[in-house]
């Protein structure tokens, strides 16, 4: 016979907030990868050059970051253990997107010094998903 851990109230709230958060996400990316003349049209000469200089690789790292982001809390939300290795890679691959974004490009002087904002959000986030999926874990609530 095998005992379950019933996660608290709260586990259920902040893996569903982790969803809607990575949704977020999922449709920057697609808004990004379908609707970029609408977008380059709202920017400028040197915004539109960074944007219009983001390699394939970078965009893939950001296709990866997002939905394996997504797929993590579906499994936080399914009780699986397996949704911390995607955290893990969700974060790796949003740095290597960030790299680019922040070190490579010009983007940094193309869009000012709030450029440095989200990355340091998302960075921030996913280190805590991380560890919350393996407090999940820790603690019997993944499986």
């Amino acid at each position: 016979m095998t005992t379950s851990v019933k996660p608290p109230t709260w586990f259920w709230a902040v893996s569903v907030i982790a969803l809607l958060w990575n949704l977020v996400g999922v449709f920057n990316y697609l808004n990004q990868a379908y609707n970029q003349q609408a977008i380059l049209e709202t920017l400028d000469q040197a915004q539109r050059e960074a944007f219009e200089g983001i390699p394939a690789w970078a965009t893939a790292a950001f296709a990866i970051a997002v939905f394996s982001g997504t797929l993590a809390c579906i499994g936080l939300l399914m009780r699986k253990k397996w949704a911390r290795p995607l955290f893990i890679i969700s974060l790796l691959a949003a740095v290597a997107q960030f790299i680019h974004w922040l070190f490579i490009s010009n983007a940094v002087e193309a869009f000012g010094p709030s450029t440095y904002t989200m990355p340091i959000i998302i960075l921030v986030i996913g280190l805590y998903l991380i560890s919350f999926s393996g407090k999940g874990i820790q603690k019997g609530w993944l499986k």
